[in-house]
């Protein structure tokens, strides 16, 4: 398995790290009567932590695809190059980092952090179509 692919693997691992503290936190707020209904009746928004992770998992599930798409993309292509690992590498570890710093309500590190990972998805999708790219070389 690549790099790349391994990060892919590890990033559905922290997709559903980020789908169980939302939700388990959700309920905490709400209760598990209300986890354990239809949810037809309007609540108010989740406050504290419980909004911060229902928060940061929907950023996860918002920039997931299109890192999925790019590793794919890389590995299709025949492009896995020092640069795609690179990318892979900083998603997976600014997303990673950028859990705990929104769980807890750290501001501009977070912001910093975000865009770590999203750096890795550009040069994601650069190793795809400019893998002799000279920034970080190939291999």
């Amino acid at each position: 398995m690549s790099f790349e692919l391994a990060m892919l693997a590890a990033s559905c691992v922290l997709c559903f790290i980020h789908i169980v503290l939302a939700s388990h936190s959700a309920s905490f707020q709400r209760g598990y009567r209300w986890t354990a209904s239809a949810r037809d009746t309007e609540v108010p928004p989740l406050t504290g932590m419980a909004g911060r992770l229902e928060r940061a998992q929907r950023n996860f599930v918002e920039t997931f695809p299109v890192f999925v798409a790019a590793v794919f993309l890389v590995h299709a292509v025949g492009h896995e190059t020092v640069l795609s690992k690179w990318g892979a590498g900083l998603y997976f570890s600014a997303r990673l980092v950028y859990l705990p710093l929104y769980a807890f309500g750290v501001p501009l590190l977070r912001s910093l952090v975000w865009n770590v990972a999203f750096v890795g998805m550009v040069m994601l999708l650069l190793a795809s179509v400019w893998p002799d790219l000279p920034l970080l070389g190939n291999s």
